[in-house]
Protein backbone atom coordinates (compact mmCIF):
# COMPACT_ATOMS: atom_id res chain seq x y z
CA UNK A 1 0.00 0.00 0.00
CA UNK A 2 1.76 3.02 -1.20
CA UNK A 3 1.70 5.80 1.21
CA UNK A 4 0.97 8.87 -0.66
CA UNK A 5 -2.49 9.24 -2.12
CA UNK A 6 -2.58 8.39 -6.12
CA UNK A 7 -4.78 11.50 -6.13
CA UNK A 8 -1.55 13.61 -6.16
CA UNK A 9 0.26 11.76 -8.54
CA UNK A 10 -2.29 13.79 -11.40
CA UNK A 11 -1.40 17.44 -9.88
CA UNK A 12 1.92 19.22 -9.79
CA UNK A 13 2.62 21.92 -7.18
CA UNK A 14 2.10 25.72 -8.32
CA UNK A 15 4.35 26.38 -11.24
CA UNK A 16 4.16 30.35 -10.89
CA UNK A 17 5.24 29.71 -6.85
CA UNK A 18 7.87 26.91 -8.10
CA UNK A 19 9.09 30.23 -9.86
CA UNK A 20 8.82 32.49 -7.13
CA UNK A 21 10.75 30.19 -4.86
CA UNK A 22 13.44 29.35 -7.14
CA UNK A 23 14.39 33.32 -7.40
CA UNK A 24 14.41 33.23 -3.73
CA UNK A 25 16.75 30.80 -3.48
CA UNK A 26 19.25 32.23 -5.84
CA UNK A 27 19.22 35.25 -4.18
CA UNK A 28 19.73 33.91 -0.82
CA UNK A 29 23.04 31.84 -2.92
CA UNK A 30 24.53 35.06 -3.98
CA UNK A 31 22.90 35.47 -7.67
CA UNK A 32 21.81 38.36 -9.10
CA UNK A 33 18.54 37.28 -9.97
CA UNK A 34 15.60 39.93 -10.94
CA UNK A 35 11.92 37.50 -9.81
CA UNK A 36 9.37 38.18 -12.28
CA UNK A 37 7.43 35.97 -11.50
CA UNK A 38 5.32 36.39 -8.33
CA UNK A 39 1.82 37.46 -8.78
CA UNK A 40 1.32 40.15 -6.22
CA UNK A 41 1.56 43.71 -5.95
CA UNK A 42 5.16 45.12 -4.83
CA UNK A 43 2.70 48.53 -3.26
CA UNK A 44 2.23 47.77 0.80
CA UNK A 45 -1.32 47.38 2.35
CA UNK A 46 -3.02 50.57 2.93
CA UNK A 47 -2.53 52.37 6.29
CA UNK A 48 -6.20 52.70 7.61
CA UNK A 49 -6.46 48.43 6.50
CA UNK A 50 -3.54 47.97 8.95
CA UNK A 51 -4.74 50.27 11.48
CA UNK A 52 -8.17 48.35 11.18
CA UNK A 53 -6.45 45.24 12.29
CA UNK A 54 -4.21 46.78 14.76
CA UNK A 55 -7.64 47.61 16.59
CA UNK A 56 -8.80 44.54 15.87
CA UNK A 57 -6.11 43.05 17.91
CA UNK A 58 -6.50 45.96 20.70
CA UNK A 59 -10.42 44.91 20.65
CA UNK A 60 -9.22 41.35 21.19
CA UNK A 61 -10.60 40.17 17.99
CA UNK A 62 -8.62 37.21 18.37
CA UNK A 63 -10.89 34.13 18.28
CA UNK A 64 -12.58 31.89 16.48
CA UNK A 65 -14.88 33.32 14.03
CA UNK A 66 -18.18 31.82 12.02
CA UNK A 67 -16.45 29.70 9.17
CA UNK A 68 -17.58 31.10 6.41
CA UNK A 69 -16.90 34.82 7.93
CA UNK A 70 -17.97 37.61 10.20
CA UNK A 71 -21.20 38.94 9.94
CA UNK A 72 -19.50 42.43 9.81
CA UNK A 73 -17.26 41.36 6.46
CA UNK A 74 -19.79 39.46 4.85
CA UNK A 75 -22.76 42.65 4.86
CA UNK A 76 -19.51 44.49 3.62
CA UNK A 77 -19.43 42.37 0.58
CA UNK A 78 -22.71 42.32 0.04
CA UNK A 79 -22.63 46.28 0.02
CA UNK A 80 -19.25 46.50 -2.64
CA UNK A 81 -21.38 43.77 -5.09
CA UNK A 82 -24.61 45.89 -5.45
CA UNK A 83 -22.42 49.26 -5.35
CA UNK A 84 -19.70 48.09 -7.88
CA UNK A 85 -21.80 45.48 -9.80
CA UNK A 86 -25.04 45.97 -9.05
CA UNK A 87 -25.23 41.86 -7.94
CA UNK A 88 -27.88 41.43 -4.73
CA UNK A 89 -27.08 39.23 -2.30
CA UNK A 90 -27.51 38.11 0.63
CA UNK A 91 -25.56 36.73 3.85
CA UNK A 92 -26.59 33.05 2.97
CA UNK A 93 -25.37 33.23 -0.58
CA UNK A 94 -21.98 34.89 0.58
CA UNK A 95 -18.91 32.59 1.54
CA UNK A 96 -15.21 33.65 2.61
CA UNK A 97 -12.02 31.87 2.89
CA UNK A 98 -8.97 31.60 3.34
CA UNK A 99 -8.21 33.82 0.23
CA UNK A 100 -9.49 33.88 -3.43
CA UNK A 101 -8.18 29.91 -4.01
CA UNK A 102 -9.69 28.57 -1.00
CA UNK A 103 -13.04 29.93 -2.17
CA UNK A 104 -12.09 28.15 -5.96
CA UNK A 105 -10.96 24.86 -4.14
CA UNK A 106 -14.11 24.97 -1.99
CA UNK A 107 -16.86 25.57 -4.90
CA UNK A 108 -15.56 22.68 -7.35
CA UNK A 109 -14.86 20.19 -4.45
CA UNK A 110 -18.22 20.93 -3.23
CA UNK A 111 -19.94 20.68 -6.86
CA UNK A 112 -17.94 18.81 -9.17
CA UNK A 113 -18.55 14.67 -9.08
CA UNK A 114 -16.26 12.05 -10.80
CA UNK A 115 -16.19 12.77 -14.48
CA UNK A 116 -18.18 16.01 -14.73
CA UNK A 117 -16.53 18.28 -16.94
CA UNK A 118 -15.52 22.19 -16.42
CA UNK A 119 -14.76 23.95 -19.16
CA UNK A 120 -11.64 25.89 -18.85
CA UNK A 121 -10.31 29.09 -21.03
CA UNK A 122 -6.05 28.90 -21.83
CA UNK A 123 -4.11 30.61 -21.22
CA UNK A 124 -5.71 30.02 -17.42
CA UNK A 125 -4.46 30.69 -14.17
CA UNK A 126 -2.49 27.61 -13.18
CA UNK A 127 -4.57 25.82 -10.45
CA UNK A 128 -7.73 25.96 -12.12
CA UNK A 129 -7.01 22.40 -13.49
CA UNK A 130 -5.43 20.90 -10.82
CA UNK A 131 -8.23 22.29 -8.17
CA UNK A 132 -10.79 19.87 -10.89
CA UNK A 133 -8.55 16.84 -10.84
CA UNK A 134 -8.40 16.92 -7.30
CA UNK A 135 -11.79 17.04 -7.20
CA UNK A 136 -11.65 14.35 -9.67
CA UNK A 137 -13.36 16.36 -12.61
CA UNK A 138 -11.90 16.43 -16.42
CA UNK A 139 -10.54 19.89 -16.96
CA UNK A 140 -11.54 20.84 -20.68
CA UNK A 141 -9.39 22.83 -21.90
CA UNK A 142 -10.16 25.75 -24.59
CA UNK A 143 -6.95 27.60 -26.58
CA UNK A 144 -7.88 31.13 -27.20
CA UNK A 145 -4.76 32.62 -28.98
CA UNK A 146 -3.22 35.67 -29.24
CA UNK A 147 -5.26 36.25 -32.47
CA UNK A 148 -8.15 35.81 -30.78
CA UNK A 149 -7.22 38.46 -28.01
CA UNK A 150 -6.68 35.06 -25.62
CA UNK A 151 -11.14 35.09 -25.40
CA UNK A 152 -13.16 32.47 -25.61
CA UNK A 153 -15.58 32.81 -28.27
CA UNK A 154 -19.57 31.65 -27.89
CA UNK A 155 -18.47 29.24 -30.73
CA UNK A 156 -16.27 28.05 -28.76
CA UNK A 157 -17.78 27.52 -25.71
CA UNK A 158 -20.87 25.86 -27.52
CA UNK A 159 -18.37 23.56 -29.16
CA UNK A 160 -16.84 22.18 -25.62
CA UNK A 161 -20.30 21.58 -24.36
CA UNK A 162 -21.02 17.98 -23.64
CA UNK A 163 -23.76 16.08 -21.29
CA UNK A 164 -20.74 15.90 -18.77
CA UNK A 165 -20.52 19.87 -18.81
CA UNK A 166 -21.05 21.28 -15.26
CA UNK A 167 -18.50 24.31 -15.08
CA UNK A 168 -17.27 27.25 -17.26
CA UNK A 169 -14.82 29.50 -15.60
CA UNK A 170 -14.34 33.14 -17.04
CA UNK A 171 -11.13 34.93 -15.39
CA UNK A 172 -11.47 38.71 -16.63
CA UNK A 173 -9.01 40.68 -16.32
CA UNK A 174 -6.83 37.29 -17.01
CA UNK A 175 -3.79 36.20 -15.10
CA UNK A 176 -1.97 34.95 -17.72
CA UNK A 177 -2.88 37.69 -20.22
CA UNK A 178 -4.41 40.35 -18.97
CA UNK A 179 -7.16 40.01 -21.25
CA UNK A 180 -10.75 41.12 -20.36
CA UNK A 181 -14.09 40.19 -21.89
CA UNK A 182 -16.23 43.38 -22.36
CA UNK A 183 -19.71 43.72 -21.29
CA UNK A 184 -20.49 42.54 -24.95
CA UNK A 185 -18.89 39.76 -24.71
CA UNK A 186 -20.30 37.92 -21.88
CA UNK A 187 -23.87 38.74 -23.18
CA UNK A 188 -22.73 36.62 -25.97
CA UNK A 189 -21.51 34.48 -23.93
CA UNK A 190 -24.77 34.47 -21.67
CA UNK A 191 -26.83 33.15 -24.88
CA UNK A 192 -24.87 30.13 -25.21
CA UNK A 193 -24.89 29.01 -21.15
CA UNK A 194 -29.01 30.56 -21.21
CA UNK A 195 -29.31 27.53 -23.54
CA UNK A 196 -27.75 24.38 -21.04
CA UNK A 197 -29.85 24.44 -17.77
CA UNK A 198 -27.43 22.36 -15.82
CA UNK A 199 -24.57 24.47 -16.61
CA UNK A 200 -22.74 26.84 -14.05
CA UNK A 201 -20.53 29.69 -14.83
CA UNK A 202 -17.93 30.79 -12.29
CA UNK A 203 -16.36 34.31 -12.52
CA UNK A 204 -13.00 34.65 -11.23
CA UNK A 205 -12.67 38.57 -10.82
CA UNK A 206 -9.53 38.87 -8.29
CA UNK A 207 -8.41 41.81 -11.05
CA UNK A 208 -11.71 44.05 -11.19
CA UNK A 209 -9.86 47.54 -10.22
CA UNK A 210 -6.71 46.72 -12.37
CA UNK A 211 -7.75 47.67 -16.11
CA UNK A 212 -6.51 50.29 -18.34
CA UNK A 213 -7.19 52.89 -20.83
CA UNK A 214 -10.87 52.45 -22.56
CA UNK A 215 -11.98 48.67 -21.00
CA UNK A 216 -14.63 49.11 -18.76
CA UNK A 217 -15.00 45.86 -16.30
CA UNK A 218 -18.24 43.69 -16.18
CA UNK A 219 -19.16 40.79 -14.61
CA UNK A 220 -21.85 38.01 -15.92
CA UNK A 221 -23.99 38.25 -13.08
CA UNK A 222 -24.34 41.76 -13.68
CA UNK A 223 -24.56 41.41 -17.60
CA UNK A 224 -26.98 38.62 -17.21
CA UNK A 225 -29.21 38.54 -13.86
CA UNK A 226 -31.62 35.56 -15.12
CA UNK A 227 -28.30 33.59 -14.50
CA UNK A 228 -27.84 34.58 -11.18
CA UNK A 229 -28.69 31.32 -9.53
CA UNK A 230 -26.08 29.67 -12.15
CA UNK A 231 -23.43 31.77 -11.35
CA UNK A 232 -20.72 32.23 -8.22
CA UNK A 233 -18.86 35.53 -8.89
CA UNK A 234 -15.26 34.99 -7.22
CA UNK A 235 -13.19 38.19 -5.71
CA UNK A 236 -11.00 38.64 -2.79
CA UNK A 237 -8.97 41.77 -1.24
CA UNK A 238 -5.42 40.39 -2.27
CA UNK A 239 -5.02 42.04 -5.72
CA UNK A 240 -6.42 45.39 -5.94
CA UNK A 241 -6.46 46.03 -1.77
CA UNK A 242 -2.25 45.11 -1.94
CA UNK A 243 -3.07 42.17 0.98
CA UNK A 244 -1.71 39.17 -0.47
CA UNK A 245 -0.94 37.91 2.28
CA UNK A 246 -3.40 38.30 4.46
CA UNK A 247 -5.54 35.69 2.67
CA UNK A 248 -9.01 36.96 2.29
CA UNK A 249 -11.21 35.43 -0.65
CA UNK A 250 -15.06 35.52 -1.07
CA UNK A 251 -18.19 35.30 -3.70
CA UNK A 252 -21.22 35.37 -3.90
CA UNK A 253 -23.29 32.07 -5.47
CA UNK A 254 -26.65 29.85 -4.97
CA UNK A 255 -27.37 29.67 -1.39
CA UNK A 256 -26.84 25.92 -1.53
CA UNK A 257 -23.42 25.62 -3.10
CA UNK A 258 -22.15 28.13 -0.48
CA UNK A 259 -23.97 25.73 2.90
CA UNK A 260 -21.90 22.87 0.99
CA UNK A 261 -18.72 25.13 0.63
CA UNK A 262 -19.01 26.37 4.35
CA UNK A 263 -19.74 22.44 5.16
CA UNK A 264 -16.83 21.49 3.68
CA UNK A 265 -14.67 24.75 4.86
CA UNK A 266 -15.84 23.34 8.53
CA UNK A 267 -13.66 20.38 8.35
CA UNK A 268 -10.28 21.80 6.61
CA UNK A 269 -9.35 25.65 7.72
CA UNK A 270 -12.50 26.37 9.79
CA UNK A 271 -12.87 29.94 9.96
CA UNK A 272 -10.52 32.64 7.85
CA UNK A 273 -8.19 34.91 10.17
CA UNK A 274 -10.12 36.62 12.42
CA UNK A 275 -7.85 39.87 12.75
CA UNK A 276 -7.41 39.39 8.43
CA UNK A 277 -11.41 39.38 8.09
CA UNK A 278 -11.75 42.88 10.12
CA UNK A 279 -8.68 44.46 7.82
CA UNK A 280 -10.54 43.48 4.75
CA UNK A 281 -14.05 45.05 6.15
CA UNK A 282 -12.05 48.28 6.25
CA UNK A 283 -10.66 47.41 2.86
CA UNK A 284 -14.01 47.18 1.26
CA UNK A 285 -15.66 49.72 3.43
CA UNK A 286 -13.22 52.72 2.63
CA UNK A 287 -11.83 54.74 -0.10
CA UNK A 288 -10.34 53.34 -3.31
CA UNK A 289 -8.46 57.04 -3.62
CA UNK A 290 -5.00 54.84 -3.27
CA UNK A 291 -6.06 52.55 -6.03
CA UNK A 292 -5.79 55.45 -8.31
CA UNK A 293 -1.69 55.77 -7.97
CA UNK A 294 -0.94 52.38 -7.92
CA UNK A 295 -2.84 52.21 -11.38
CA UNK A 296 -0.81 54.72 -13.09
CA UNK A 297 1.97 53.41 -12.07
CA UNK A 298 1.04 49.74 -13.34
CA UNK A 299 0.01 51.20 -16.34
CA UNK A 300 3.34 52.97 -16.99
CA UNK A 301 4.81 49.59 -16.20
CA UNK A 302 2.61 47.98 -18.77
CA UNK A 303 3.68 50.64 -21.46
CA UNK A 304 7.34 50.30 -20.51
CA UNK A 305 7.33 46.06 -21.04
CA UNK A 306 5.41 45.87 -23.89
CA UNK A 307 7.42 48.23 -25.63
CA UNK A 308 10.31 47.18 -24.52
CA UNK A 309 9.51 43.43 -25.46
CA UNK A 310 8.26 43.75 -29.18
CA UNK A 311 11.64 45.54 -29.59
CA UNK A 312 13.12 42.37 -29.41
CA UNK A 313 13.04 40.20 -32.78
CA UNK A 314 10.76 36.81 -32.74
CA UNK A 315 8.55 38.38 -29.46
CA UNK A 316 5.33 39.25 -30.16
CA UNK A 317 3.95 40.97 -27.05
CA UNK A 318 0.11 42.04 -26.25
CA UNK A 319 -1.21 45.04 -25.01
CA UNK A 320 -3.15 44.02 -21.75
CA UNK A 321 -6.05 45.48 -21.03
CA UNK A 322 -5.79 44.78 -16.90
CA UNK A 323 -4.67 42.78 -14.09
CA UNK A 324 -0.20 43.28 -14.12
CA UNK A 325 0.99 40.57 -16.44
CA UNK A 326 1.94 40.45 -19.86
CA UNK A 327 2.09 37.34 -21.93
CA UNK A 328 4.10 37.62 -25.13
CA UNK A 329 4.36 35.30 -27.87
CA UNK A 330 8.06 33.94 -28.49
CA UNK A 331 6.99 31.66 -31.68
CA UNK A 332 9.84 33.52 -33.44
CA UNK A 333 12.61 32.48 -31.16
CA UNK A 334 11.52 28.58 -31.27
CA UNK A 335 14.27 26.54 -33.30
CA UNK A 336 17.07 29.23 -32.58
CA UNK A 337 20.51 27.77 -30.98
CA UNK A 338 22.05 28.48 -27.34
CA UNK A 339 25.90 29.28 -28.00
CA UNK A 340 26.58 25.85 -26.07
CA UNK A 341 24.30 24.65 -29.13
CA UNK A 342 21.14 23.69 -27.52
CA UNK A 343 18.37 24.74 -28.75
CA UNK A 344 15.15 26.15 -27.46
CA UNK A 345 12.64 23.68 -28.78
CA UNK A 346 9.62 24.97 -26.35
CA UNK A 347 8.63 27.85 -24.13
CA UNK A 348 10.24 26.06 -21.05
CA UNK A 349 13.79 25.88 -22.72
CA UNK A 350 13.84 29.40 -23.54
CA UNK A 351 12.39 30.66 -19.37
CA UNK A 352 15.70 27.95 -18.15
CA UNK A 353 17.91 30.09 -21.29
CA UNK A 354 16.65 33.66 -19.83
CA UNK A 355 17.41 32.41 -16.12
CA UNK A 356 20.76 31.14 -16.62
CA UNK A 357 22.12 33.71 -19.19
CA UNK A 358 20.12 36.75 -17.71
CA UNK A 359 19.25 36.23 -14.51
CA UNK A 360 15.59 36.84 -14.88
CA UNK A 361 13.04 34.63 -13.24
CA UNK A 362 9.52 34.02 -15.68
CA UNK A 363 6.89 31.12 -15.87
CA UNK A 364 6.54 28.95 -19.17
CA UNK A 365 3.44 29.45 -20.83
CA UNK A 366 3.19 25.52 -20.72
CA UNK A 367 2.09 26.29 -17.26
CA UNK A 368 -0.68 28.43 -18.33
CA UNK A 369 -2.35 25.90 -21.25
CA UNK A 370 -1.04 27.46 -23.84
CA UNK A 371 2.07 27.34 -25.93
CA UNK A 372 4.79 29.31 -26.94
CA UNK A 373 4.78 32.21 -24.76
CA UNK A 374 5.92 33.34 -21.26
CA UNK A 375 4.40 35.04 -18.46
CA UNK A 376 6.26 38.37 -16.64
CA UNK A 377 4.56 40.29 -13.36
CA UNK A 378 5.49 44.34 -14.08
CA UNK A 379 4.24 44.28 -10.74
CA UNK A 380 7.55 45.12 -9.26
CA UNK A 381 9.65 48.42 -9.71
CA UNK A 382 10.50 50.26 -12.70
CA UNK A 383 14.29 50.11 -12.56
CA UNK A 384 13.77 46.30 -12.17
CA UNK A 385 11.71 46.05 -14.91
CA UNK A 386 14.04 48.32 -17.23
CA UNK A 387 17.15 45.93 -16.39
CA UNK A 388 14.77 42.85 -16.81
CA UNK A 389 14.07 43.57 -20.21
CA UNK A 390 17.37 44.44 -21.11
CA UNK A 391 18.71 41.21 -19.82
CA UNK A 392 15.67 39.54 -22.01
CA UNK A 393 17.04 41.19 -24.87
CA UNK A 394 20.61 40.29 -24.65
CA UNK A 395 19.87 36.72 -24.15
CA UNK A 396 17.53 36.25 -26.82
CA UNK A 397 20.13 37.96 -28.81
CA UNK A 398 22.74 35.91 -27.32
CA UNK A 399 20.49 32.72 -29.65
CA UNK A 400 21.26 32.09 -33.11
Amino acid sequence: MAFIADRLSAIKPSPTMAVSNMAAELKAAGRDVIGLGAGEPDFDTPEHVKAAAVKAMADGKTKYTAVDGIAELKQAIIDKFKRENNIDCTAAEVSVGTGGKQVLYNALLASVNPGDEVIIPAPYWVSYPDIVLLAEGTPVIVECPASAGFKMTPAQLEAAITPNTKWVILNSPSNPSGAGYTRDDLVALAEVIRKHENLYVLTDDMYEHLVYGDFKFATLAEVAPDLRDRTVTLNGVSKSYCMTGWRIGYATGPQPLIKGMAKLQSQSTSSPNSIAQHAAVAALNGSLDFMRSNLAAFDERRQLVVSALNAIDGVECADPQGAFYVFPSIAGVIGRKRPDGGVISNDGDLVTWLLEDGGVAAVQGAAFGLEPHFRISYATSTAALEDACQRIHASINKLS
